[in-house]
C-alpha cells in the first residue's frame, strides 16, 4: 500500500515538521511494516509553469516530425514574451495548456534545462510529459486534445499561463510504501493508515467513512443474492445525468498516480479512489448495458464470461458471479465484465457532440474472503479488489463507500443521484471475546495494568466492558480479532515491543546435540566430503509426480497430506518422497549447462495415516501438559527423515592425469554404503526392483532392527521411462533411504578403529558360482565362514565367460585375517579361508575357481 504523505495529513494532523522518515518510524514501532519513503521530486528545481501554445510550426527535411512551437508562460521567463520551445510529440495543439520547464531548472535525475540549438532552431526550455518529471503513467487523456500515456501532460484550461506547474501536479510530495500483512487488511486504506498513525501520535481521527448514508428503501436498483454465504451484503446506487466530457480533476488523478494505480476514466477513478480512501473495493456498471435485475450467485460448471481485461475465462462451481438476466456480469471481488464496462468518451467529428456512459449502477458489496481467495488463485487474477476481500474488507463500510463515490460522481461529473437505496443485508451479530483483564499481562510477562489494557483495545476500535472479566466487541474492520491472545497482542503491540524486557533463558547443563542431530551432521559431512553438493527443495509435490515415477497405484507412498492454502496450486501436497525435489534440482541444472552433478539432501517426508487426525490449540499462558502435546502429535502425520543422493554425467572428470568415468549406479548404491558406516549400522544389499528404478541395476537397502530385517531404501539407475518423463540426462542415478530405520539399526556411537601392531594376513579366492546368485549372499557366507580373524572382505572382480560356461560367473574376494594378540600363522589363516569357502559352497554352491 502507498500512502502519500499529503493526503495522510487530511485524516490526522500531524505535527508540521514531521518527515516521512519520522512517519516510518512510528509505523514500524506499531507492528507495521513500512519498506521505503519514496521522496518524489527529489532534486526537482523551478522554473516549471503552466505555458498556453501559441503556435506551430511544423519542422521538415528530419527523419522524424518535429514541431518549432511558440509558447506563452505569462512572465515566468522575466520578459513576458513567447518562449521559442523545440518539441518532437504531437499529441497537443494549439490553445493547449501545457507544462513548460524553462532554462535554469533541474528535472529529475539531475537533468538541467538551458537553451540549446538543436534541427536548425534555439530551444528555450521544454514542453513535458509525465516520464520526464518523473510521474510514471499519466493514463487516459485530461482534455479533448491528448495528454495521454507517454505523451505530453496537457492540463485543463483553467489554469493560467506561468502558474508554478510543481503545485498545480503535486510534483514533491513523500510517499510511505507499506507491506501489509495478511491479517492487517484494513490497513490497505488511507482509513485503516491514518488509524494506526493516529494512534502511533496520540491524536484524533478524521474517519472518512463518517457519512450521512440515507436508509434503504424499496425503489432502489434490483438485487437478488442466491448466496447469502458467499454475499451477505450487496448496496447498489444510482447516479444518471453524467457529462461524457467530465475528466478527472488534477488533484484526484495526482492521487491515484502516488497510491500506484492508473487513471483512466472518471467513473472508474472515483471508484478505485474511494477504494483507496476507505478500503472497500467497489464497480460501476453502465446502466444501459446491463438486463434486468442484478443478481449474485454461484456460476455454473465451464460457463463461460469475459472479464475487463479481455480474457474469455471458463468459470467454476466455486466461482461467485454477479449476474443480470442474460448471465454474469462480473466475477464477484475480482474483475467486472466486458459487457457492462464504463464506455470511453467519443466526439462525433461531424457535430462535435461527446457520447459516452450517463448512467451507472455502483456496487459495495461485502464477499466471502475465502471464495474470493480461491476464485482468483484458480483464474490467476489477482486485483487490488482481491487483495483486499481476501484479507477482510469492513462489511459496514459499504454504504459509506457507496455514498462517497455518488457524493464525487455530482459533484465532479455532474451527474445526479436517485433517491433509490438498495442494501440486501443477511442478518450477523457483532463479534464479542471474553477476555481476562490481565490476560495481555501473562502472555507478555509485564504489568500493563487493566487501564492500559482498556484504553489500547479501544484504540484499536474496540467496545471494552467489565472489570477483572473483560467483554470485548470486536469492530467490524477487525476480523483477524477472534481470540483472546489476538487481543493481547493488540496491546503489546501498541505498548511497543521494543518495550519487552529481553531475559534469556538459563539453559542447564550436560545438554546438546542429540544423536540424531550429530548424525545428520555426520552424514552430510560424508556425503560433501565424497563430492556431492546439498541441495535443499521446498517440501511440496504435485501427485502427478507419481505417476512421472512409475509408481504403483496401490503404495502408500502416494498416500499425502494436502494443504488447505498451498503457496502454488500446482503442488498441494506435502513430499512423501525426497526425490521428486531433488530430481527437479537436477534437471534445472542440467538444463542451465552443468552437466556433471552429483547432488544430496536430507529432510522430513510426510506420510498420511489411515485417518486424519484433529490439530487441537495449545494455550499460550502456560506449558501445555504431556496429555496436550500428545493429542497434538498424535494428529500429526508420520515425519520420518530420510536422506536422498541424485547423479549424473561425469563422476571422475578426465585430464592429463587419466580417463574419467560416468556416474553410475554403483556410487548411488556406495552413497548408502557411506550412510550406513556413519551410522554404523550394517547395510544388507541385493538386488530389487522398484518405482523409478531400473529393474536390472536396483538395489534393495535393508537393515536389521531388534532381530528383524526391514527395508530402508533402494539405489540404482533411473528407469528410462521415469527419465524422459522428467527430461532428465542419460543413465541418471538415485538413492533414498530413510535415516531414522538406519539409526536404530545403527551400534550407537561410532567405535574407532583399534590399530593392531601384528601383521595381516591376505588369502584371496575366485569362486564361481551360478549368475542368479547374488554376490551379497556369497559375502555373507564368507563373512560368517571366516569368523572373527576376519578383518576385511572385498569383492575386487567380477568374470563370466566361456571358461567357466554359461550362466555362471566368477567372484574374486580379498581377504584380509588379523589377530589381536598374535601373528596368525600360514595354517591359521588358510583354514579360517577353507571354513569360509565351504560355508559359502554349503549355501550358494560356489565352488573354488580351478579346483
Amino acid at each position: 500500500m502507498r500512502v502519500p504523505l499529503s493526503w495522510l495529513r487530511e485524516y490526522v494532523d500531524l505535527p508540521a515538521g514531521e518527515t516521512g522518515r519520522d512517519v516510518q518510524a512510528k509505523l514500524v514501532d506499531a507492528g507495521l511494516e513500512v519498506e521505503r519513503v519514496e521522496q518524489l521530486g527529489a532534486g526537482l528545481k523551478g522554473p516549471l509553469v503552466v505555458g498556453q501554445v501559441l503556435t506551430i510550426e511544423e519542422l521538415e527535411g528530419f527523419k522524424k516530425p518535429i514541431r518549432f512551437c511558440t509558447v506563452d508562460v505569462g512572465a515566468a521567463n522575466g520578459t513576458g514574451e513567447p518562449q521559442e520551445i523545440v518539441c518532437g510529440a504531437r499529441n497537443f495543439s494549439v490553445g493547449d495548456k501545457v507544462v513548460v520547464v524553462l532554462p535554469g531548472a533541474v528535472l529529475p535525475g539531475d537533468f538541467a534545462i538551458a537553451a540549446r540549438q538543436t534541427y536548425g532552431r534555439t530551444s528555450h526550455g521544454m514542453i513535458c510529459s509525465g516520464d520526464e518529471l518523473g510521474m510514471g503513467d499519466w493514463g487516459s487523456p485530461l482534455t479533448e486534445s491528448g495528454g495521454g500515456s507517454g505523451g505530453i501532460i496537457v492540463l485543463p484550461r483553467e489554469y493560467e499561463p506561468g502558474t508554478d506547474a510543481i503545485e498545480v501536479l503535486e510534483l514533491v510530495d513523500e510517499v510511505l510504501d507499506i507491506a501489509v500483512t495478511p491479517d492487517r487488511g484494513y490497513c490497505l486504506s488511507m482509513r485503516g493508515v491514518a488509524r494506526e498513525t493516529a494512534t502511533a501520535y496520540g491524536l484524533p481521527l478524521r474517519d472518512p467513512a463518517l457519512l450521512d448514508v440515507p436508509a434503504p428503501n424499496s425503489y432502489g436498483y434490483p438485487v437478488k443474492i442466491s448466496d447469502p454465504q458467499g454475499c451477505d451484503l450487496f448496496t447498489a446506487r444510482t447516479v444518471t445525468g453524467l457529462e461524457p466530457e467530465a475528466r478527472s480533476p488534477m488533484w484526484l488523478r495526482r492521487r491515484l498516480q502516488k497510491a500506484g494505480m492508473r487513471p483512466i476514466s472518471l467513473a472508474v477513478d472515483v471508484t478505485n479512489y474511494v477504494m483507496l480512501e476507505l478500503g472497500q473495493p467497489l464497480h460501476a456498471y453502465d446502466r444501459t448495458r446491463i438486463a434486468g435485475a442484478i443478481g449474485v450467485r454461484r456460476a455454473e460448471q465451464g460457463e463461460k464470461f469475459t472479464t475487463l481485461d479481455g480474457t474469455k475465462r471458463v468459470l467454476d462451481a466455486g466461482d461467485l458471479v454477479i449476474t443480470d438476466d442474460r448471465g454474469p456480469i462480473g466475477l464477484a471481488g475480482v474483475m467486472g465484465g466486458a459487457n457492462t464496462e464504463i464506455a470511453d468518451s467519443v466526439t462525433d467529428p461531424e457535430t462535435g457532440q461527446i457520447y459516452g456512459t450517463t448512467e451507472v449502477v455502483i456496487e459495495a458489496a461485502h464477499f466471502d474472503a475465502l471464495s474470493i481467495s480461491r476464485t482468483a488463485r484458480r483464474h490467476k487474477l489477482s486485483s487490488e479488489a482481491s487483495k483486499r476481500f481476501e484479507r477482510g474488507v469492513d462489511p459496514q463500510a459499504a454504504a459509506a463507500a457507496a455514498q462517497r463515490t455518488v457524493d464525487l460522481l455530482v459533484l465532479l461529473a455532474g451527474g445526479t443521484a436517485e433517491a433509490g437505496v438498495t442494501a440486501v443485508v443477511a442478518p450477523s451479530a457483532p463479534r464479542t471475546i471474553a477476555m481476562r483483564a490481565d490476560h495481555p499481562d501473562r502472555v507478555a510477562g509485564v504489568d500493563y495494568g487493566r487501564e492500559t489494557v482498556v484504553r489500547r483495545l479501544q484504540e484499536v476500535g474496540c467496545d471494552v466492558y467489565g472489570q477483572d472479566e473483560l467483554v470485548v466487541t470486536v469492530p467490524s474492520w477487525r476480523p483477524d480479532l477472534n481470540e483472546p491472545n489476538d487481543l493481547a497482542e493488540e496491546v503489546i503491540r501498541l505498548e511497543g515491543y521494543s518495550n519487552l524486557p529481553s531475559t534469556l533463558p538459563t539453559p542447564p547443563s550436560g545438554r546438546g546435540l542429540t544423536e540424531r542431530q550429530r548424525l545428520h551432521r555426520r552424514i552430510g559431512r560424508a556425503l560433501a566430503g565424497a563430492g556431492y553438493v546439498e541441495a535443499l527443495n521446498y517440501p511440496f509435490i504435485g501427485e502427478q509426480v507419481f505417476d512421472q515415477l512409475n509408481i504403483r497405484a496401490d503404495d502408500t507412498c502416494r498416500r499425502v497430506v494436502k494443504l488447505v492454502n498451498p503457496l502454488s496450486d500446482e503442488e498441494p501436497a506435502l513430499r512423501t518422497a525426497l526425490l521428486p525435489g531433488l530430481l527437479g534440482a537436477l534437471r534445472r541444472n542440467d538444463s542451465r549447462g552443468s552437466h556433471d552433478l552429483a547432488l544430496f539432501e536430507t529432510g522430513l517426508v510426510f506420510r498420511a495415516g489411515e485417518e486424519a487426525g484433529v490439530a487441537v490449540r495449545l494455550p499460550v499462558d502456560r506449558r501445555p501438559t504431556d496429555e496436550e502435546i500428545a493429542t497434538l502429535d498424535a494428529a500429526l502425520p508420520e515425519q520420518p527423515r530420510h536422506a536422498a543422493v541424485v547423479l549424473a554425467g561425469a563422476r571422475e572428470q578426465a585430464g592429463w592425469w587419466g580417463n574419467g568415468r560416468p556416474a553410475e549406479w554403483a556410487d548411488a548404491v556406495e552413497a548408502a554404503r557411506t550412510l550406513a558406516r556413519e551410522a554404523s549400522a550394517e547395510l544388507i544389499v541385493r538386488q530389487g526392483q522398484y518405482g523409478p528404478w531400473h529393474p536390472g541395476r536396483c538395489a534393495e537397502l535393508a537393515v536389521v532392527i531388534d532381530g528383524e530385517e526391514q527395508r530402508v531404501g533402494f539405489a540404482g539407475e533411473l528407469h528410462p521411462r521415469v527419465v524422459k518423463a522428467l527430461s532428465l540426462p542419460a543413465r541418471t542415478s538415485a538413492m533414498e533411504l530413510d535415516l531414522d530405520r538406519l539409526e536404530r539399526a545403527g551400534a550407537g556411537v561410532v567405535q574407532a578403529p583399534r590399530i593392531s601392531t601384528f601383521p595381516v594376513a591376505t588369502q584371496d579366492v575366485a569362486l564361481v558360482v551360478s549368475g542368479d546368485v547374488p554376490a551379497a549372499d556369497v559375502e555373507a557366507a564368507l563373512r560368517e565362514g571366516a569368523g572373527e580373524l576376519l578383518e576385511s572382505l572385498r569383492l575386487f572382480d567380477v568374470f563370466a565367460g566361456e571358461q567357466i560356461g554359461a550362466g555362471r560367473k566368477s567372484l574374486a574376494y580379498a581377504l584380509r585375517f588379523r589377530a589381536a594378540d598374535r601373528t596368525l600363522t600360514v595354517e591359521e589363516a588358510s583354514a579360517a579361508r577353507d571354513a569360509a569357502v565351504a560355508l559359502a559352497a554349503e549355501r550358494t554352491g560356489a565352488a573354488l575357481r580351478g579346483a
